[in-house]
């Protein structure tokens, strides 16, 4: 790996040295470019965006304990999960988002969950 914080405890004495390390930190920078660049490339697809919502599917009974949360990359790609809880039981749903849009019907708090998570500024 990298030695940034290595001290090195003589001095250059002559150019030949300040040179050589001169080059072996060119060295180095090169390999950091290089593996910023990949880092970079692969974070497109790790999820960056998400937007949650709560709700009451039942209004006239409990309370916000259902949820739908949208997980997306910065393609807007990843998909949404909703929850519905009632006393009885708890039903989970999971549907593929891609280009901010499902091939699945969409709830109105799934949809609110993917506007969310589109309109969040990517993590990276």
């Amino acid at each position: 790996m990298f030695n940034f914080f290595e001290k090195k405890k003589k001095k250059p004495k002559n150019l030949k040295e300040i040179l050589t390390r001169f080059n072996d930190l060119e060295k180095n920078f090169e390999k950091l470019s290089e593996e910023l660049e990949r880092l970079k490339g692969e974070s497109q697809f790790s999820i960056q965006k998400t937007g949650i919502v709560r709700f009451n599917p039942f209004s006239e009974i409990g309370g916000d304990q259902s949820f739908s949360i949208a997980l997306l990359n910065r393609n807007n790609n990843g998909f949404v999960i909703t929850s519905f809880y009632t006393r009885e039981r708890n039903r989970v749903f999971a549907k593929p988002i891609v280009n901010g849009k499902s091939q699945y019907f969409l709830s109105k708090e799934e949809k609110e969950a993917i506007e969310k998570a589109i309109n969040t500024e990517p993590k990276c």
